[in-house]
């Protein structure tokens, strides 16, 4: 088969399309023959040193895919050759093929096509769990999204308002925000010009964001608790901002709001299965009947993949980057 290697850490250039042998599934396991992949950011770490997959993993980046199941490893039931499935990775996304153990893998959504279903897994198990089954955003309550316009922003506008809750974002540009309004944020945001604090406040007569999903970590954490309301909770899932921060504690008692991070790719197995088991039975009957959608920015080769990474770092997208074998 072949994959996206990385010989070296480094640019966008230090990743290779190169023939590599075909991985062997073990139990609980099936192959899946991939039709594509997408870009996460975890995957321009990778590819820089910086985020090296866990023990026993693929070496290869890519944390999603979408294909048809090509064999079946020893014990697995429930599922067929032939089968059409997404599935969240743990890495090795950027192949022609990857072993996925049955706990990780969706029926790909009714109404939506095998390329456009490898921009879902990621993002839906990411969103669902942070914002939902850790944070447990209610309806009527104010969700703030940081990088509304990113894949996980996008998916978190949409399935917040499915559920009833009010949808702030930030986001860079005027054009940026505009698409955040048309996939129904209630509250927008230019971090370029407007400071975040002010503007929730100002929209929720003084009472802050109840739920914050946040990407910046350290340089965002003093203000993301200014921004919280009384029993709120900001959830961190990224660290683009600095890993670092000095916080007054007083604030977090005063509110009595809770500050928690969380990480996807190295969960044991039966959380993982836990998490898209509940994406499977709570998101996809959502994108089924069209109230929420995969938004993708563009669709590239595989072999692309370092065009891809530049578009991902230069941020000028909207949604997801797909990537096709």
């Amino acid at each position: 088969m072949y994959a996206i290697t990385i010989p070296e850490p480094g640019g966008p250039e230090a990743l290779f399309w190169s023939e590599v042998p075909d991985p062997v599934p073990g139990e609980g396991e099936v192959l899946v023959e991939v039709v594509a992949s997408a870009v996460n950011r975890a995957d321009v770490l990778q590819r820089q040193g910086l985020y090296s997959p866990p023990p026993g993993a693929s070496p290869y980046p890519g944390l999603e895919c979408s294909g048809r199941i090509a064999a079946l490893g020893p014990g697995v039931t429930g599922w067929a050759v032939g089968d059409e499935v997404c599935a969240l990775l743990v890495g090795g996304g950027y192949a022609s093929k990857v072993a996925v153990p049955t706990g990780q893998l969706l029926p790909v959504p009714k109404g939506v096509d095998l390329v456009t279903a490898a921009a879902l897994p990621e993002v839906a198990c990411t969103v669902w769990s942070n914002v939902f089954m850790v944070a447990g955003l209610r309806p009527e309550e104010t969700l703030l999204v940081h990088g509304g316009t990113s894949g996980i922003g996008t998916l978190a506008i949409q399935l917040g308002k499915a559920v009833g809750a009010r949808v702030a974002v930030t986001a860079g540009s005027p054009e940026k925000l505009a698409a955040c309004r048309e996939l129904g944020a209630d509250i927008l945001i230019d971090y370029r010009r407007q400071d975040f604090v002010e503007e929730i406040r100002e929209n929720t007569a003084g009472a802050g964001a109840d739920v914050i999903l946040d990407i910046m970590g350290a340089k965002y954490l003093d203000r993301n608790v200014q921004a919280l309301a009384v029993n709120g909770r900001l959830v961190i899932i990224g660290l683009q901002g600095g890993v670092k921060a000095e916080l007054n504690l007083s604030s977090l008692l005063r509110k009595r709001c809770a500050v928690m991070g969380t990480t996807l790719r190295s969960r044991p197995l039966a959380e993982k299965a836990t998490i898209v088991a509940a994406v499977t039975e709570h998101v996809w009957p959502l994108v089924e009947s069209g109230r929420v959608r995969p938004v993708v920015d563009r669709t590239l080769p595989m072999r692309e993949a370092a065009a891809a990474h530049e578009l991902m770092e230069a941020s000028g997208h909207v949604g997801k980057i797909v990537l096709t074998v």
